[in-house]
């Protein structure tokens, strides 16, 4: 780069520069980002403690969740610092770190809804021997392979960025840092890199997508001859799981599966698989799958009579303290 100074800090210009509308944006946004990690932690300890869930679906909707969590925390904190500030900027290494988390978490999550997919073929085409194929040491494997599978991808695109020069300039034309709007900012050919990338990023999501919708074709071939009951049950929970994949692969798919050109659109395509996927997650599992929905309720009425209790024990300590201070006052 001969004597070319390397960008430390780069500017992040989010959605609007108007002060009025950038607190109703930060408003809108922490009740959303609240509302997921309330919801996806709800349905993590639901899962954990109902025995009745300790089952391999259940097992994937908590690793679901968790992801769900840890997903929109690698962007949103700091998206809504900077709602807040005038400077709007993050350091070189904090950007590089954005991508990394970003790109993990995303690609594990794909991973999950993929086994998840899998999972239900097998409980709907092979009951018989559903616990056998899905012994609790093959889901662990499972799991366990989504994670190294997501570190192993986002490792691959944070070397890609590593490579690349920027030397200026230093404004992202996004909230966060991402593959996408950085590539545009390096002052070298990416044509490569960013070859490399789709092909990392891009048909991860499109052969994970391909999958599942093969997946579920099988499952809806699979229940056209059972019962009524049957087909109900299996639609139902499957249709859940269509749902989501179909509202996290298809932004995913759009910005990922094209060359390395930014659009107004892509910020909030962005924050729609960013946030508010994982925030709609555990609403539509939970209104599509009555389990879930009543061992919520159990649990939820559980800890509010647990609480219930512990007021009148306190209550009833209280006054028998009054009771005996009065009495001695008296004698």
């Amino acid at each position: 780069m001969g004597n070319e100074t390397m960008v430390q800090t780069f500017i992040l210009l989010s959605f609007s520069n108007n002060p009025n509308l950038q607190i109703v944006l930060f408003v809108v946004f922490l009740m959303v980002y609240i509302l997921t990690l309330l919801g996806n932690l709800l349905i993590i300890v639901t899962v954990k403690t109902n025995s009745s869930l300790h089952s391999p679906m259940y097992f994937f909707l908590g690793n679901l969740s968790f992801t769900d969590m840890c997903y929109p925390s690698v962007t949103t904190p700091k998206m809504l610092v900077d709602f807040l500030s005038k400077q709007k900027s993050i350091s070189y290494s904090g950007c590089m770190s954005q991508i990394f988390f970003l790109h993990f978490f995303g690609c594990v999550e794909m991973f999950i809804l993929t086994v998840m997919a899998f999972d239900r073929y097998v409980a709907i085409c092979n009951p018989l021997h559903y616990m056998t194929i899905m012994s609790r040491r093959v889901c662990n494997l499972l799991v366990l392979a989504c994670w190294v599978g997501g570190a192993v991808h986002s490792t691959a695109q944070e070397l890609l960025m590593m490579t690349l020069p920027f030397c200026g300039p230093n404004e992202i034309d996004h909230f966060s840092c991402d593959v996408p709007p950085l590539l545009t900012l390096a002052c070298t050919d990416t044509f490569l890199s960013g070859a490399l990338i789709i092909s990392n990023s891009g048909l991860i999501s499109l052969v994970c997508f391909l999958i599942l919708l093969v997946s579920y074709t099988l499952i809806l071939l699979a229940v056209r001859k059972r019962s009524a009951e049957g087909k109900r049950k299996a639609l139902s929970t499957c249709g859940a799981h269509l749902t989501v994949v179909t509202i996290f692969f298809g932004p995913c798919v759009f910005i990922y599966m094209r060359p390395a050109t930014t659009f107004p659109l892509d910020k909030f395509v962005s924050v729609f698989y960013a946030l508010i996927t994982p925030m709609l997650n555990p609403i539509i599992y939970t209104l599509r799958n009555v389990e879930v929905k009543m061992s919520m309720k159990k649990f939820v009425s559980r800890r509010i009579s647990e609480g219930q209790k512990h007021y009148n024990n306190a209550d009833s300590h209280d006054e028998t303290q009054i009771y005996s201070a009065v009495r001695a006052i008296k004698a």
